[in-house]
């Protein structure tokens, strides 16, 4: 239902204070950095801005590093060094080391629950799986 009368701005101040409002609630939702942390026990669907934080990565890629050595030790050792020399031994340890970098990130900005939604490092919401959502809800607190 339309109102029944449109609102008007007694002063270009006040008008230009209202547009000033939506513009910095448009550039606070820009210019934000969201993270989702979370992991596999939890997902998350992450839109293509979003930092995605999977607290298990590291552990996961570690198993999969390890996977079918066997039980005696020069032998894992030398299958592993061998693993190691291999074409996908780059991107397994470039994975590792940005799972391990992960980590830090959200160790650092003290993320207690999962699935959690950070944006710009600062603000937190737990337990939302969906991101925009999130996103808007902080949105709507910074703006108040």
């Amino acid at each position: 239902m339309l109102p029944s009368r449109t609102y008007c701005f007694r002063s270009k101040r006040s008008l230009l204070g209202f547009l000033g409002l939506v513009m910095a609630a448009q550039i606070t939702l820009a210019h934000a950095e969201t993270w989702v942390i979370t992991d596999r026990n939890h997902p998350v669907q992450t839109p293509a801005h979003v930092r995605l934080i999977l607290l298990d990565e590291q552990e996961r890629l570690e198993t999969k590093l390890s996977e079918g050595l066997p039980a005696n030790q020069q032998q894992a050792i030398t299958i592993m060094q061998q693993r190691l020399k291999s074409a996908d031994a780059q991107r397994l340890q470039r994975d590792l080391a940005l799972a391990q970098q992960n980590l830090v990130d959200a160790w650092s900005i003290r993320v207690t629950k999962v699935p959690a939604v950070v944006v710009d490092r600062t603000f937190v919401v737990y337990g939302e799986t969906n991101v925009l959502a999130a996103e808007h809800r902080i949105a709507q607190w910074r703006t108040a």
